[in-house]
C-alpha cells in the first residue's frame, strides 16, 4: 500500500503533505526531524491518511493536495 498523509506540527500548527510506504516509520522519521523540509517544525501530529494501491495514483494525490486547488479541497473536507 501507498499512502498519502497530512501532518500538522504542533509548533506552529502548519500542514505536511506527503506520501510513504511505511506510515509508521516515515511519522517516526518526521518527528526524529531526519526528514529536512520538516525538521523545524517538529513534532508532528498524524490528523488524515488514505491508502492506495497504486504508487502512481497516490503520488497524484499527494501533487494534487499540494496544488491551489487541492489547498482548498484539503481544508474543507479533509482537516
Amino acid at each position: 500500500m501507498y499512502y498519502v498523509y497530512i501532518l500538522q506540527s504542533q509548533k506552529d500548527l502548519s500542514y505536511y503533505v506527503g506520501m510513504t510506504e511505511d506510515l509508521e516509520k516515515r511519522l517516526n522519521d518526521h518527528n526524529r526531524g531526519v526528514a529536512k523540509y520538516s525538521s523545524s517544525k517538529v513534532p508532528y501530529s498524524l490528523i488524515w491518511h488514505c491508502g492506495f494501491n497504486n504508487k502512481k495514483r497516490a503520488l497524484d494525490f499527494e501533487k494534487y493536495l499540494k496544488s491551489g486547488s487541492g489547498f482548498a479541497f484539503r481544508n474543507k473536507h479533509l482537516i
